[in-house]
């Protein structure tokens, strides 16, 4: 029952995690398909290059989510 009790959180802050992962892959979805449809195949990386590269084309949503991550 006490390691229940422990690992309820643990589970509560990781759905939240990816929730907010959805959401940021959700804003910037249409984005990634427009702009960089070219590379979507070559990695996270190549296509959040990308998507700084059109950071002034974005949707306002995708731009808050990159801004809230720190790109």
């Amino acid at each position: 029952m006490t390691r229940l009790l422990l690992i309820v959180p643990f589970i509560l802050m990781a759905s939240g995690a990816l929730a907010q992962q959805k959401k940021g892959h959700d804003a910037c979805a249409r984005d990634v398909s427009r702009f960089c449809r070219a590379v979507m195949d070559q990695g996270d990386s190549v296509v959040l290059a990308c998507l700084k590269q059109h950071r002034g084309r974005l949707s306002k949503a995708c731009d808050r989510i990159l801004t809230e991550h720190g790109q």
